[in-house]
């Protein structure tokens, strides 16, 4: 069964998962992984090959939806402390204030709610894998604390002087190019350099043609089995229409899309093209005006940084016809940032509704 990569929503203080030897999860491997593509399977054996560097850090880079944590359970699963736990953490989940001492752990003390030592994910990982989901989203002033973890090998707990050595390996991962990060200034070089030791592209499924209908069939033996009901087919027009799509979504969106169309056919034997509602990206304005410049003034009276960053935002998103992540690539800063910098303003322009 294909455990697709988990999302996360921001929380008060959210629960890393932790799987092997503490959670008892199923052993994975690669041969779990549905699909014959030439660009999956060189992924794969990619990945087979760095599951046997047993301390060197691995970048899984891929789009929303790909499967990089089903890859990172495959490579910790694959490697010689299989045994050993999986520690799953989503950097844009867990707030910038708590992030620190989910990673590194705090003493007694530390700060005003720390009543007691805490061990970081670091030192809960043992000698099994720290997975960092979305690595993309950590604070630049974490970045030099993980540089120096992954360097020398050792972290100091938050409000703590000992410090403690850590045998975990790190698998990172990202949906974006952090080389663009890099050269905005908003990721470090040297991380980013740290952290691409060994890397695995993972490809999207678009570049899969060949997968489509491997994995529609297995996500609908995977509905009937869990429902407990006859596997449905998949109809001449609904392979047509699956086709056709482009998959923004990738894996995540086909698995979708199948479990909606096995509620929407009811007893129908297979599911027909009416039955997917597959959605496709739309936009309330297409095209942006040409030749669109913008400038911000600033009043003898003045103006607040606030109000600047609001206006670079307005500006910049009318450059890009409304495409919210290319306005935050542009401005260099993260798109959550720009959805906080744009929080309560109408739009100047129409913006480019993306799957997610």
């Amino acid at each position: 069964m294909v455990n697709l990569e988990s999302g996360g929503t921001p929380v008060r203080r959210p629960t890393p998962r932790l799987t092997g030897a503490i959670g008892g999860q199923e052993p994975f491997s690669f041969e779990q992984i549905v699909g014959v593509s030439a660009p999956l399977r060189e992924a794969i054996e990619t990945a087979r090959l760095v599951a046997r560097a047993k301390l060197t850090t691995v970048l899984l880079v891929g789009e929303t939806g790909t499967g990089k944590e089903l890859f990172a359970r495959g490579i910790h699963c694959g490697g010689a402390n299989s045994a050993a736990p999986f520690v799953a953490v989503n950097c844009a989940a867990i707030p910038e204030s708590l992030l620190e001492s989910e990673l590194f752990g705090h003493e007694a003390g530390a700060f005003t709610s720390a009543q007691a030592r805490k061990h970081g994910l670091m030192e809960l990982a043992g000698c099994g894998t720290l997975f960092l989901d979305e690595m993309h989203h950590l604070p630049p002033l974490l970045q030099p604390k993980l540089l120096r973890a992954l360097e020398e090998r050792r972290i100091r707990r938050l409000g703590g002087s000992t410090e403690i050595n850590i045998e975990c390996r790190i698998v990172a991962a990202t949906n974006v190019a952090i080389e663009d990060s890099v050269e905005a200034g908003t990721f470090r070089e040297d991380l980013f350099y740290r952290l691409n030791v060994l890397r695995v592209d993972i490809p999207p499924l678009r570049d899969r043609p060949e997968d489509l209908e491997l994995l529609a069939h297995h996500f609908l033996q995977d509905v009937a089995r869990a429902q407990g009901a006859r596997e449905k087919g998949l109809a001449p027009d609904a392979v047509i229409a699956l086709r056709e799509h482009r998959w923004p979504g990738n894996v995540r969106e086909l698995r979708n899309v199948i479990e909606r169309a096995v509620v929407l056919s009811g007893d129908e034997p297979a599911i027909r093209a009416a039955h997917l509602l597959i959605q496709q990206r739309t936009a309330r304005v297409a095209t942006p005006p040409q030749g669109v410049t913008g400038t911000i003034a600033i009043p003898l009276g003045g103006k607040s940084l606030a109000e600047i960053e609001r206006e670079a935002a307005q500006l910049t998103l009318q450059l890009t016809g409304g495409n919210r992540s290319r306005a935050a690539r542009l401005l260099g800063i993260s798109r959550p940032t720009l959805a906080r910098i744009l929080r309560d303003v109408v739009p100047l322009f129409g913006e480019i509704e993306e799957a997610s």
